[in-house]
C-alpha cells in the first residue's frame, strides 16, 4: 500500500514571452505523503505558484505549457496513480475542486464580488456532487462551521437565547436556522481578510478533498489572524487525514505547519528534506540565507543578513545558473551576527529623549461617519480615539496592531492627509492643525510617506525618473533641468538602482526595486520625517531585509525620523527605538522596543507577541511530537 498521494517527476513548465522562453519550473521532483504537509518555500519568481497551478491543471495556455514530466495522483491508497498531465480538460474538472482543492493567496480577488459567499460555496459543492440545492446549503453551512466562521448549532442556540431572551425551543431553533442561512447571503466586501480566507478554506474543503494546496494563504494577514488560520489548517489536516501543500516565502510560517520542505530557487528545488532537518542542518547556501534574513524579535542585530551574503550566482550562456556558497573570513562572520548591546540601546534612547520632540500628538481623534437609512449619519466610528505621544528627532517610532486598529489612519492624520476631529499635532513646535493650506503644502517638504504597495504607489504611465523628479518640480526646489537630472541620478544611486534605468517604467522592475524607487521619491525633498506605512509587508523576506537595511543606512546618513507602521512585530522591533501598540483606535501600550517585546504589560500586547511564528527547532519538535511524528 503506497503512502504517496502525489508524485511529481521531472516537471518542466515554460512560458513564451517577448524576450524568449522562460523556464518557470525546471525539472523538479517531489512527493506528498498521505496525511502530511509539504511546505514549498522560495522568493517571488522561484516557481512555487506555477508548480501548484500545474498540479491543478490551471497553467494558462498560451503563454504557458507543461513541456515535460509527470504529475501522478493516487486518491486512494492501493489504487493506480493517474498522470494529471495526460487527462483531458473535462476529466481534470472532476479532480480539480473535488479530489484536489486550492486556497489562493488573495481571497478578495478569488471571490466574485457580485455573488454572495453562499452562492459561490453552493456552486462549488454542486459542481462535484449530485445533490439538491437544499442539501448543498446544509453542507455549505457545515463547512462554515468547521472553519469557525459560524458557531456550532449548540453555541448558536445559547447565543440566540441570550441575545433575544427567548426560552421556547421551537423559537430558538427557528432563530438558529435564520442565523445560519443569513451568513450565506453575505457578500465578500464587508468581510475582513481573515473571514474571507475562512470562506475560501470552507470552499476548498466542502467536497472533502484528499489533497489541499494552500498558496500563500496567510501572507496578507495580521500575525494573530495568521496564527488562527494556521491552527485551523493543522486541525483540518489532522481530523480529515488530509494531505497538504503549503506554499509561502516565509520559513517561520513553514515551521508552524510543514512536515517536509522543498526550497525553490529560479524554477529548481535546491534543497529537500524534513522540516527539522532543514532548520537544524541546512545545506544549500540559499536555504541558509532565507533562514538568516528573517528578523527575529529575540535578537537586535545591527544589520539583517541577506541571501546575497550567503551565495554567489553565476549566469551561464544557456540561461542556467550556478550557485556558489560564499565563504566568510572572521571579520565578515562577526559583522553578520553583530548585535546591539542593551547598554547601547539604553544610551541611544537617553540621547534621543533628551532633545525636544520633533512631533507631539495630544488627544488626537479621527472619526468616520456611519450612514443609516436615507443617508443620515447615525453614529461616528472612531478610527483614532484620544491618542497622545511624542516622536523624537532621529528616532524610529514603531506603530503596531492588527488591521483596523487605526495605525494607517493615525499616520495619515500626522500628515493631515485625513483631517482629525479633535486634538493637536505639533511639528517642530508648530500646530499643523492650524496651518492654512499653502503653509501646510510647504511644510510637506519636511514630511513624506512610503506606502505599503509599491505597485500602486507609482504611476504606471510615468517613467521612474519623472516620478522621482515630480515632487522637486511641484515644490520648485530645483528649476534647472541639468540639476534635476543630477539629483534624480544621485537618489537612484543612493537606493542601489542603476541611474541608467531612469527612463524605464515601473512595470519593468521587481517589487523590491519598486519600493526602493518609492524611497528615492520620498527622499527627493530632503525631509526630516518619513512615515513608513507597511512599507515592507508585500516583499519577500530577503528583499525585505535589503529594504530594512537601506532604511537604517539612510536614517544614519540623513538624520531621518521614522514612524514605522507594521503588523509584524519582528520587523518593527528590528527597526524601532520605541513601540506603540494600538487596539481599536486606542493606545494600548507604549515603551522601549525591548521592554514591549520582553515584558509586555497589557494582555493584547502579549497576544500579539505570542502569535509571532517562532521558527525554532524547539517549536518544530513540539508540533511534530503533538502529532505523534516524533517519539517524545
Amino acid at each position: 500500500m503506497s503512502a504517496t498521494i502525489l508524485d511529481v517527476r521531472n516537471l518542466k513548465v515554460e512560458f513564451d514571452t517577448a524576450n524568449g522562453v522562460i523556464k518557470a519550473v525546471d525539472g523538479i521532483s517531489f512527493q506528498v505523503q498521505r496525511g502530511r504537509t509539504l511546505g514549498i518555500v522560495g522568493e517571488s519568481g522561484s516557481g512555487k505558484s506555477v508548480t501548484s497551478l500545474s498540479v491543478m491543471g490551471l497553467v494558462p495556455n498560451p503563454p504557458g505549457r507543461i513541456t515535460h514530466g509527470e504529475i501522478l495522483f493516487a486518491e486512494q491508497a492501493g489504487t493506480a496513480p493517474v498522470d494529471l498531465c495526460q487527462v483531458s480538460p473535462k476529466q481534470m474538472q472532476n479532480y480539480r475542486g473535488g479530489q484536489i482543492s486550492m486556497i489562493f493567496q488573495e481571497p478578495m480577488s478569488s471571490l466574485n464580488p457580485v455573488y454572495t459567499c453562499g452562492f459561490q460555496l453552493i456552486e462549488a459543492i454542486q459542481q462535484h456532487q449530485a445533490i439538491t440545492k437544499a442539501e448543498a446549503e446544509k453542507q455549505a453551512i457545515a463547512s462554515l462551521q468547521e472553519v469557525k466562521l459560524l458557531p456550532s448549532d449548540e453555541e448558536l442556540s445559547t447565543l440566540v437565547a441570550v441575545e433575544q431572551r427567548i426560552s421556547d425551543r421551537n423559537a430558538i431553533a427557528r432563530a438558529v436556522q435564520q442565523r445560519k442561512h443569513s451568513i450565506l447571503t453575505r457578500y465578500p466586501h464587508p468581510l475582513s481578510g481573515g473571514q474571507l480566507q475562512r470562506v475560501m478554506i470552507a470552499m476548498a474543503i466542502a467536497c472533502n478533498p484528499s489533497l489541499l494546496i494552500a498558496d500563500e494563504p496567510t501572507t496578507a494577514l495580521d500575525v494573530t489572524v495568521q496564527s488562527l488560520i494556521l491552527d485551523l489548517l493543522r486541525d483540518l489536516r489532522d481530523r480529515r487525514s488530509m494531505s497538504m501543500i503549503f506554499i509561502t516565502h516565509d520559513l517561520g510560517t513553514i515551521a508552524e505547519i510543514a512536515d517536509d520542505v522543498a526550497v525553490m530557487y529560479r524554477g529548481k528545488i535546491v534543497e529537500y528534506g524534513s522540516v527539522d532537518q532543514i532548520f537544524s542542518q541546512p545545506e544549500h547556501p540559499y536555504t541558509k540565507g532565507l533562514l538568516a534574513c528573517r528578523p527575529r524579535p529575540e535578537q537586535r542585530l545591527r544589520k539583517l543578513p541577506t541571501v546575497a551574503d550567503y551565495m554567489q550566482v553565476q549566469e551561464e550562456p544557456d540561461g542556467d545558473v550556478k550557485i556558489f556558497a560564499r565563504h566568510f573570513d572572521a571579520n565578515e562572520a562577526t559583522t553578520l551576527t553583530a548585535e546591539i548591546s542593551t547598554d547601547e540601546t539604553a544610551s541611544r534612547l537617553e540621547k534621543i529623549s533628551g532633545e525636544p520632540p520633533l512631533i507631539t500628538v495630544q488627544n488626537l481623534k479621527v472619526g468616520y461617519p456611519v450612514k443609516g437609512g436615507f443617508g443620515q449619519t447615525t453614529r461616528t466610528f472612531m478610527a483614532v480615539d484620544d491618542v497622545s505621544f511624542d516622536v523624537y528627532k532621529g528616532e524610529t517610532f514603531g506603530l503596531v496592531g492588527e488591521s483596523g486598529c487605526g495605525k494607517t489612519t493615525l499616520g495619515r492624520a500626522l500628515l493631515r492627509l485625513v483631517e482629525p476631529m479633535a486634538g493637536n499635532i505639533f511639528f517642530e513646535g508648530r500646530n499643523i492643525r492650524q496651518l492654512p493650506k499653502g503653509e501646510m503644502r510647504r511644510l510637506r517638504r519636511e514630511m513624506q510617506v512610503i506606502f505599503q504597495d509599491p505597485f500602486s504607489s507609482l504611476d504606471p504611465r510615468m517613467s521612474i525618473g519623472k516620478a522621482i523628479a515630480e515632487p522637486l518640480k511641484i515644490h520648485r526646489v530645483i528649476r534647472s533641468r541639468r540639476n534635476l537630472k543630477e539629483r534624480v541620478a544621485y537618489l537612484l544611486e543612493r537606493v542601489d538602482i542603476d541611474p541608467g534605468c531612469v527612463n524605464r517604467f515601473p512595470h519593468e522592475f521587481s517589487g523590491g526595486q519598486r519600493q526602493r524607487i518609492c524611497i528615492a521619491r520620498a527622499l527627493a525633498l530632503n525631509p526630516k520625517f518619513i512615515i513608513c506605512d507597511e512599507s515592507v509587508s508585500a516583499l519577500d523576506v530577503s528583499v525585505q531585509a535589503q529594504v530594512l537595511n537601506l532604511l537604517k543606512e539612510l536614517q544614519a546618513e540623513f538624520g531621518l525620523t521614522y514612524v514605522f507602521i507594521s503588523h509584524d512585530l519582528g520587523v518593527v522591533k528590528f527597526m524601532s527605538d520605541r513601540i506603540m501598540v494600538m487596539n481599536q483606535g486606542r493606545l494600548e501600550e507604549l515603551g522601549p522596543a525591548d521592554e514591549i517585546y520582553n515584558n509586555p504589560q497589557q494582555e493584547y500586547a502579549k497576544q500579539l507577541i505570542s502569535a509571532i511564528p517562532a521558527g525554532t527547532l524547539e517549536r518544530i519538535q513540539e508540533l511534530q511530537m503533538a502529532r505523534g511524528a516524533i517519539a517524545s
